[in-house]
């Protein structure tokens, strides 16, 4: 187990858990959102491959269409 902080909460995530297994995780939309890890952003092509670490602090952007 491995504590992180995702927009200011901490959570528990699993050791070897990427940002694509959080965002599955906690039912997020990885097409909608923008993630920076440890202050930058990573882009979605890296979703799959970034294994988060204990301590690490995610903050998660959605988009909402409107006008």
């Amino acid at each position: 187990m491995a504590k992180i902080q995702l927009n200011g909460k901490k959570v528990d995530i699993n050791s070897k858990d990427t940002i694509y297994k959080l965002l599955k995780k906690f039912n997020l939309n990885n097409k909608k959102v923008a993630i920076e890890c440890n202050g930058i952003i990573v882009p979605q092509s890296n979703y799959k491959k970034k294994i988060l670490k204990n301590n690490d602090k995610l903050e998660v952007v959605h988009f909402i269409g409107g006008g």
